[in-house]
């Protein structure tokens, strides 16, 4: 049985090298289509890939709360109303956490968050940095690791200690021939001893603008008592504002004084135990800030988990499109293989009449059309996923889209390249099998 594979086997290549252009046309339309699945395959698992990054940058389960420029939300009434244009939001502080945190149950973990726009000067060299004032919660919802040293102990939060987690590339700028942890910086008008460093992280400007994060590699981290009390606590209005306040009032500046940020927190993440909570924990936090703020809109709140999810699933939809483009073109490609083996058989009536009159079966008639059809429709596929590789390659350097293509990507390939062969070709091998062998070596 074998060997008449390999004789069958081996006329169906010789007839393949004997019309290589033809064969190679034929093969086109698998070529295309099979490119086509590979470049569509690799564009869907490097957006898989990338929603997952994004997740693992973002955490998974949070609400975020950030303020927003106070947007009124007054209710009209001619008794109450000059009452409730004199009450002013707090907007968000440690108060909201405190009363969410007693309020909204199936909560992890809560990450409030105070950014300051500063310096830092180490030997003789400024450099422009963000200030973040954190729990040791923010390190752990967006998956921070640490490199050296440790992170903030409970007395260094009670006592607002003058210390601070550096990111990598800071470490890389101002300690690159010593070990930072114990070192001194300052950092605006504080001196702060360094206690962590944390790892590298590789996130592309594209993923940081999008996601609205920070590029932890050059921030500062110190404790949120710290910045409260070292550093900037807007919930406090000290002489120096009252003073800028009555100063622009008399300048005639007051539109100005509205767009200050009053707010004492610039972010707060709050980590969901389950993600079917997330909307009706959002629901929640939506009426609770309100009442809080004096029906003020001077806050928004976001869920970006179900966000990267809806955009996962735009992109499931565009791949689910560009597979019904490749699946047409494989479809032709078989198509275009059945007809040009039909020609193939018409060509070789006497060749089949002089096998068959020779002692061919016809399992051998089929065997050796077939074995042609798949050969070049295997031929046809190993050029298709030769060029998948450089659609994938082409699609990432210039669309700047992450493509992945795996090995299972090659093996669906080549799994339908081959079906595609014996699909369509099987219907050719049976009409060159049932031709009259008398019939065929009379036919001119």
């Amino acid at each position: 049985m074998i060997d008449r594979i390999l004789i069958n086997l081996s006329i169906a290549l010789e007839a393949i090298l004997a019309n290589t252009l033809r064969s190679f046309l034929t093969a086109l339309g698998i070529i295309f289509g099979v490119g086509a699945v590979i470049a569509m395959l690799a564009v869907g698992q490097g957006a898989q890939k990338e929603i997952l990054d994004q997740m693992k940058l973002v955490g998974v389960n949070n609400i975020v709360i950030t303020p927003i420029k106070e947007q009124s939300e007054e209710k009209l009434d001619d008794d109450n109303g000059g009452e409730d244009k004199k009450k002013f939001s707090p907007g968000l502080s440690v108060l909201d956490i405190e009363n969410i945190a007693h309020t909204l149950p199936n909560i992890q973990k809560i990450s409030p968050e105070i950014e300051l726009d500063t310096y830092i000067i180490k030997n003789g060299i400024r450099r422009s940095t963000k200030l973040i004032g954190v729990e040791n919660t923010y390190f752990e919802i967006y998956n921070h690791e640490l490199s050296e040293g440790a992170l903030f102990s409970n007395t260094h939060f009670k006592f607002g200690k003058p210390v601070c987690v550096i990111g990598r590339g800071l470490q890389t700028r101002f300690f690159s021939k010593e070990n930072p942890i114990g070192k001194q910086i300052k950092c605006g008008g504080q001196w702060l001893t360094v206690v962590g460093v944390l790892k590298e992280r590789m996130v592309s400007s594209k993923n940081l603008e999008k996601l609205g994060i920070r590029n932890a590699n050059m921030d500062v981290y110190i404790p949120l008592n710290t910045m409260l009390i070292r550093y900037k606590d807007r919930a406090k209005v000290t002489k120096s504002d009252i003073q800028k306040a009555s100063a622009d009032a008399a300048q005639g500046k007051e539109q100005e004084n509205k767009n200050v940020n009053y707010h004492q927190l610039d972010k707060v993440v709050i980590q969901m135990a389950e993600s079917q909570h997330l909307s009706l924990a959002a629901e929640v936090l939506q009426k609770m800030l309100t009442r809080r703020h004096y029906d003020k809109v001077d806050f928004e709140i976001s869920i970006p988990e179900m966000l990267l999810k809806q955009q996962q699933r735009t992109k499931d939809i565009f791949n689910i499109v560009l597979g019904a483009i490749a699946s047409i073109s494989l479809i032709v490609g078989g198509i275009g293989i059945m007809n040009i083996m039909l020609a193939s058989v018409l060509e070789r009536i006497k060749e089949i009449g002089l096998r068959i009159s020779l002692g061919a079966k016809k399992q051998d008639i089929i065997l050796q059309f077939l074995l042609e059809a798949v050969l070049i429709s295997l031929s046809g596929g190993t050029i298709g996923v030769i060029l998948g590789f450089i659609m994938a390659t082409a699609i990432a350097s210039v669309a700047d889209i992450p493509t992945i293509v795996s090995f299972t990507s090659v093996l669906i390939s080549f799994g339908v390249a081959t079906s595609i062969g014996i699909i369509f070709g099987i219907s050719p091998a049976r009409k060159a099998a049932n031709q009259d062998p008398i019939e065929s070596l009379r036919y001119e």
